[in-house]
């Protein structure tokens, strides 16, 4: 019995259904906020769930190549969903900008003056010519006084890789959502001075 199952694992590792691979884990850089940049008498924004799609809520990062293929590097994984570090990196973009008094995660007992919102539909690596990153985001803000959309914007923006290691891509990514979250975070600044 007990050479059977030798015989039956032995099997198994060489046929490769047991992997001996490591599972690599990544996140995206994150920068220490600067020391009390709120505004006393600004407003208080509260940033809300990112959603995404099926296929984003696994932790494996994303790759396409061509307009058809979709697929997942196995051993390759981020450490918390996309959505989630979107939303992070919007929070760190926002309170950074010293115009709120505060900018807080949305929640049952969050009070604020608007709700952003939104729904992350790419945060994958694009394999065309050349190595790409793509991030393709939805977002809208709601006076939460109203209840009423006074801002609804959808950007797309693709972001060169510097080689082809899955290390370099993220790296690409995270460059990528900076810009996305600064250009993100100046359009609200405008929408918000314009109706106060």
């Amino acid at each position: 019995m007990k050479s059977l199952f030798l015989v039956i694992a032995g099997c198994l590792i060489s046929s490769g259904c047991i992997s001996t691979k490591p599972v690599h884990y990544y996140t995206l850089a994150t920068t220490a906020p600067p020391a009390n940049r709120s505004k006393s008498d600004g407003l208080i924004l509260l940033v809300g769930s990112i959603t995404s799609p099926p296929a984003l809520q696994d932790s494996r990062i994303r790759y396409r190549a061509g307009s058809n293929e979709a697929g997942a590097y196995e051993y390759h994984r981020w450490t918390e969903q996309p959505g989630s570090m979107v939303r992070n990196a919007l929070m760190r973009a926002l309170r950074e900008s010293g115009k709120y008094q505060r900018v807080l995660e949305s929640g049952s007992s969050a009070n604020g003056d608007y709700l952003l919102r939104g729904k992350l539909e790419e945060f994958d690596e694009v394999d065309l010519a050349s190595i790409q990153t793509k991030i393709s985001l939805h977002l809208e803000l709601v006076d939460r006084k109203t209840n009423q959309h006074i801002w609804d914007h959808s950007v797309e923006r693709e972001e060169p890789v510097s080689g082809k290691t899955v290390a370099e891509v993220v790296q690409s990514l995270d460059r990528n959502l900076q810009h996305v979250v600064s250009q993100i975070g100046d359009e609200i600044d405008q929408v918000v001075a314009v109706r106060h």
